[in-house]
């Protein structure tokens, strides 16, 4: 009889555990974002707002944390902690991308889009679509496209309104052969260099201009040193947020669509920030000196890039498709 209760104790005391399990709220799941921008940047605002919605979304199942300033690597290494689920998710651009997904190297060409609203419309689109694929069988899933704005050509002495103007100029690029052959196809001395080298470069002479956004030329300090800022708008490359195919497996579907949702809101206010800082440094910039002139037309820039096309579309032939496809879809 004795031995009887306790097995029915042991029972009841089973079913307890069980129940209590069932009720007990669920062991929230720690992620890990990487971003190489201080707090203010626009994408890191982003980024916040989107760690805040995933956590209110799911009740606290998913409590993502961002982690500013490349706390937690350079962006290679970065990318392929989370391809290997070691990171959670990421804000990564495209161009460091390219030699883990060859596709994304498409968009590190040249004068490629026409303007900031054609690469948000394509990428939010059906383009956008290939290189997500692309992307998720590297191991990322792409549930966002950020913006970066729109590079152009700076430099100490003269505006550069033709392909002429750049002639002879030793301009900084990043390291990334797409665009040393870009300024060498314009006959300047392209000059790959660390950015934070790059002020007192243009101050001593070592080189003569150099490239980027609104917001970089502003906050660097670079209109101090070289003057002429020329929209070219020569480079506009998303950005992506990104999630591991790890954890973004793990998720139930109800889960995924939250997070999916979080990353496109958190899009939408990235872009409108970087609008708006854009604007306000074109502003500081030209109210601090520079001077800013509008390349009217680029039609002479883009004949001088057809070699860059040749070569890269002879070392990459499967990509034709796709870079034709874009730029039909912005044909007048």
């Amino acid at each position: 009889m004795r031995h009887t209760r306790l097995a029915r104790f042991a029972q009841l005391s089973a079913v307890a555990a069980t129940v209590a399990l069932a009720s007990a709220p669920a062991m929230a799941e720690q992620w890990r974002g990487w971003n190489v921008h201080p707090p203010e940047y626009p994408n890191s605002v982003a980024l916040d707002s989107f760690a805040a919605e995933v956590a209110e979304k799911t009740e606290g199942r998913i409590e993502p944390k961002v982690y500013h300033n490349g706390v937690l690597g350079a962006q290679p290494d970065a990318i392929e902690q989370a391809r290997n689920g070691a990171l959670n998710f990421g804000n990564f651009n495209m161009g460091p991308m390219g030699p883990i997904v060859p596709e994304t190297n498409v968009l590190s060409l040249p004068f490629l889009f026409n303007s900031e609203q054609d690469m948000y419309r394509l990428m939010d689109g059906e383009i956008g679509d290939k290189f997500e694929a692309a992307l998720a069988e590297k191991g990322l899933v792409a549930l966002s496209w950020f913006g970066s704005g729109a590079r152009s050509l700076y430099n100490t002495d003269h505006p550069i309104e033709t392909p002429d103007d750049v002639k002879g100029l030793k301009v900084r690029v990043m390291n990334n052969d797409l665009y040393v052959d870009m300024i060498d196809a314009l006959g300047g001395n392209a000059t790959p260099m660390a950015y934070s080298e790059v002020y007192q470069s243009l101050k001593t002479g070592v080189i003569d201009g150099a490239e980027n956004n609104f917001p970089s030329y502003d906050s660097s300090g670079h209109f101090e040193v070289a003057g002429f800022y020329s929209n070219t708008d020569h480079l506009i490359l998303p950005e992506c947020l990104c999630v591991s195919k790890a954890s973004w497996e793990e998720l139930p579907e109800e889960d995924q669509q939250i997070v999916r949702e979080a990353a496109e809101n958190a899009a939408q206010e990235q872009r409108e920030l970087w609008a708006e800082g854009s604007r306000a440094s074109r502003d500081a910039v030209t109210e601090a000196g520079a001077q800013i002139n509008d390349v009217a037309d680029k039609a002479a820039f883009l004949q001088a890039m057809q070699p860059v096309y040749d070569d890269f579309l002879a070392q990459h032939p499967d990509l034709e498709p796709l870079v034709e496809e874009i730029q039909a879809a912005q044909a007048n």
